[in-house]
């Protein structure tokens, strides 16, 4: 009669010695300590709960580091066995960190969907920042008004990491940049870049003009003037407000910001999509001077 295979022997082995000690096997979805893992595909539930719950789920190995890195800290990982050889380094950096493993089958239980990245964390929420000490030393900043698509607001963090963007302002009804669908689009740059959500909306417009940022929409109106126009002006601090795909920025906004702008298009187009359009004109307008 052939032996019968030790799935958790055989991981502990791969694992290595030390790791090996403090892994978690899990046997059934309704383990306890995994909760913070449980419905991750009940999107409106996770929208509510984690910040409830001061957490957020990181998921794949490079958006794991770029979150420790930015010093943020894992309440537990939660992995398929195959990927706990890539992630050694981060694991053993974090010994009094549950390592959750378990078969396939039942880390899809808990998730609600096919792990096909492997690995998961759930990270502490940072404390939030204020939006004074934000501002004092920001010379770019984007606004982003009632922007709910994850998908769209993960690519704007991530367009505003690479091209000069130095911080988000998300007024109320703005999704949470912490949701794992956000930080998955984003590749972990909603970690890089400091972002504030707003407590009043169009409330906090002024604050603006106080630190000294000239406000710009982006909308097409009889004022808007191009963005390359605006960009040779080389405003020292600018703030750019961006509106939702639909409606764009709200009418009480476009009376009270300082300018509108626009992005030149060939003949029988107007618009681009709200993340295409931000990379945009994050690029065009970025400070120029040293």
């Amino acid at each position: 009669m052939p032996p019968v295979f030790d799935f958790e022997a055989a991981v502990r082995a791969a694992a290595g010695p030390g790791l090996g000690e403090r892994l978690v096997f899990l046997h059934t979805a309704q383990d306890p300590r995994i909760a913070d893992y449980a419905a991750l595909s009940d999107a409106a539930l996770r929208r509510q709960a984690d910040p409830a719950n001061g957490r957020y789920i990181a998921e794949g190995a490079k958006v794991i580091g770029r979150a420790l890195a930015a010093g943020h800290r894992p309440r537990s990982f939660f992995m398929a066995p195959k990927r706990l050889a890539g992630l050694a380094e981060v694991l053993e950096a974090h010994p009094g960190v549950p390592v959750f493993v378990g078969p396939d089958e039942v880390l899809e239980a808990v998730t609600g969907f096919h792990l096909h990245r492997g690995a998961l964390a759930a990270m502490h929420r940072p404390a939030p920042l204020e939006l004074a000490e934000v501002l004092r030393t920001a010379s770019r900043v984007a606004v982003l008004e009632d922007m709910v698509d994850h998908a769209n607001l993960g690519l704007i963090f991530r367009s505003a990491a690479a091209l000069g963007i130095d911080a988000v302002l998300l007024t109320p009804r703005s999704a949470d940049p912490l949701y794992r669908r956000a930080v998955r689009v984003s590749m972990g740059a909603v970690f890089q870049v400091p972002w504030v959500r707003l407590e009043s909306w169009p409330g906090d417009l002024p604050a603006l003009s106080a630190a000294g940022f000239q406000v710009a929409a982006m909308e097409l109106t009889d004022r808007a003037e191009r963005i390359d126009a605006v960009a040779a002006l080389d405003v020292p601090r600018l703030a750019l407000v961006l509106g939702t795909e639909g409606a764009g920025v709200s009418d009480t906004v476009l009376e009270a910001v300082d300018r509108h702008v626009m992005i030149p298009m060939r003949p029988g187009m107007d618009s681009l999509n709200v993340a295409a359009a931000a990379a945009v004109v994050f690029w065009e307008l970025r400070l120029r001077t040293p």
